[in-house]
């Protein structure tokens, strides 16, 4: 018997594994309008800075669609601007980020989108610059098999050696830790080298195509809050000097740290974007008898579901529930999305002739359990405490506790904003802190 129902749900369990959306390919098959303010907003920073100031932080929850936000922003201004994003954790292994690393990454993706893209970079320019890369990743050997070909035909575009040459750098530091720690010791005594090697790259770059360069860097803000405070708070001022547009993101746990927030106002020039969780219900309303969430956002978050699996595999209650349950948070969404189609693929497994399978209520409230016993693990008397404060109050007794900030890092807390800034504890936990008897079942 051919299991129809079976390679429905593989196909919309893989669909829902697509996010971020970052690639023109994948934002034309499941992008769904949102965010038209944040759009408009980043295009004004991006459009009228000045030479002098010209780089942004956008910063928001994880998973709250600031990835598929950015690349979606890149796609619409990609025929004004030489556009490179990109995500750091392609060539940096998450734990050694540093901000030399980051300098270096840079450069790295400006050269490589430079070559795919067939800007004309003079010959002796760019043999120069393959030489830099290949001395400060030991990559000679790649380099040197093709040295012949940048003298004959640097001017052909992109070719196979470029690729091999690239592959093998971007390989090199990923994986190659002792690499990683030599370019972190020998730039960081002398980081003025490596920016101005950055902005040769890019003045090449820009003399050759005629675009001014906006280089978008993806994924710091899903590094560990330490990292983050490291990187921003001691060389902010390093991350700062290639002489053209850039986006750095940040997670917004670290924003709520005044000396770390005051640092990165007074270096962008207040040039920070946020985004946060959706709100699906005003401040209390979600503890109200039969509440129902915001028409607008509910249907954002249908059709977001209903891309990735046909409306016909899941019940209409399984959805409203799914969106709830999210808290107004993509991710969050998303997940428990993939955890119900997952389930019903071993249930198809075990029994193949349910053909008439279909995401339930019942099905999705199993995901939540699974859910719900992965979040429990971590906590512990203090977050406790500071989950049911948040609860109560919508505000943390202290918004500088670590152990808050690590809630929010982790959406164990929401960040909400309309005329008012508040935070809600994830439906998810709240039913944590039910079980528990820390709060009532209804509020």
């Amino acid at each position: 018997m051919t299991n129809n129902r079976l390679k429905s749900f593989k196909t919309a369990f893989q669909n829902l594994q697509l996010l971020p959306l970052t690639t023109p390919e994948d934002l034309n098959k499941f992008h769904v309008e949102y965010g038209t303010e944040l759009l408009e907003e980043l295009e004004h920073l991006v459009e009228d800075c000045s030479p002098d100031n010209n780089k942004i932080i956008f910063t928001g929850h994880r998973g709250s669609g600031k990835s598929t936000l950015l690349g979606q922003f890149c796609q619409h201004i990609h025929d004004r601007y030489f556009v490179v994003f990109f995500s750091i954790s392609d060539l940096i292994e998450m734990s050694d980020v540093n901000h030399v690393n980051i300098l270096f990454a840079m450069a790295v993706k400006l050269m490589e989108a430079a070559e795919e893209r067939q800007i004309k970079i003079g010959s002796k320019t760019k043999k120069a610059f393959y030489q830099w890369f290949s001395k400060h990743t030991r990559t000679e050997g790649i380099y040197s098999d093709s040295g012949m070909e940048l003298e004959t035909s640097a001017e052909a575009g992109v070719n196979a050696l470029f690729v091999k040459f690239f592959s093998k750098l971007k390989a090199t530091l990923k994986a190659n830790s002792v690499i990683r720690e030599e370019i972190t010791t020998e730039f960081g005594r002398q980081i003025a080298d490596l920016v101005d090697r950055i902005n040769d790259i890019a003045s090449a770059i820009q003399a050759a195509c005629g675009q001014e360069i906006l280089v978008v860097i993806d994924d710091l803000d899903k590094l560990d809050l330490e990292i983050v405070d490291r990187v921003y708070r001691n060389h902010i001022s390093a991350l700062f000097q290639p002489q053209f547009r850039i986006i750095y993101t940040i997670p917004m746990a670290a924003t709520r740290d005044m000396s770390l927030r005051g640092i990165i106002l007074n270096a962008t020039n207040n040039k920070i974007q946020s985004m946060w969780a959706t709100k699906l219900f005003p401040r209390g309303e979600d503890r109200v008898p039969n509440a129902s969430p915001a028409d607008e956002a509910v249907k954002v978050f249908e059709q977001i579901l209903y891309k990735r699996i046909p409306q016909e595999l899941i019940e209409p209650e399984a959805t409203q529930m799914m969106i709830v349950k999210s808290g107004g948070a993509l991710r969050e969404f998303i997940r428990l999305g993939s955890q119900c189609c997952g389930l019903c693929l071993k249930q198809l497994r075990r029994t193949p002739e349910k053909q008439d399978l279909i995401i339930t209520s019942d099905i999705l409230k199993n995901a939540i359990t699974d859910y719900r016993i992965n979040l429990t693990e971590p906590l512990g008397q203090n977050r406790y405490q500071i989950l049911v404060d948040v609860y109560q109050n919508y505000l943390p007794n202290d918004g500088m506790d670590q152990d808050f900030l690590d809630l929010l890092h982790n959406l164990y807390i929401l960040e909400y904003r309309n005329a008012d800034l508040w935070f809600g504890v994830h439906p998810v936990v709240q039913e944590i802190l039910q079980r528990r008897g820390l709060i009532g079942v209804t509020g």
